[in-house]
């Protein structure tokens, strides 16, 4: 039993270092880093206090704590596919859009020159 909660500590420590690290190397935007810093820090409360998740799935009425943290990791986990699919819906849209911008732009630019290469016939 204490192999898991070192994996779970050097699993939470190890998140965390990442995160860090792409923050620094600005791969990472700082919207979705608090969301992540947050998960990895209460993964490593549990990591620490492994006594907390008990006393949660009781409070909440879980028999089993392991349940209640597997419920909660694939609701984290469908909120995050979620906003992901509202963002690309979103990105998908703008992208739209400056397609018909530059497309309209380009139009603009040519018929000045269809115009007098017309006129030259």
């Amino acid at each position: 039993m204490r192999a898991t909660y070192i994996l779970g500590f050097v699993g939470s420590v190890t998140t965390l270092l990442l995160l860090f690290e792409l923050l620094r190397r600005r791969r990472l935007r700082e919207k979705y880093a608090v969301f992540w810093v947050v998960v990895a820090l209460l993964t490593l409360v549990v990591a620490i206090f492994p006594s907390t998740l008990a006393a949660v799935a009781d409070l909440v009425g879980v028999s089993v704590p392991s349940n209640l943290l597997f419920f909660v990791a694939s609701m984290l986990l469908l909120g995050v596919s979620i906003h992901h699919s509202y963002e690309l819906g979103r990105l998908e849209e703008r992208t739209r859009t400056l397609a018909e911008e530059i497309a309209l732009l380009r139009m603009e630019l040519r018929a000045p020159s269809d115009a007098a290469s017309g006129l030259d016939s």
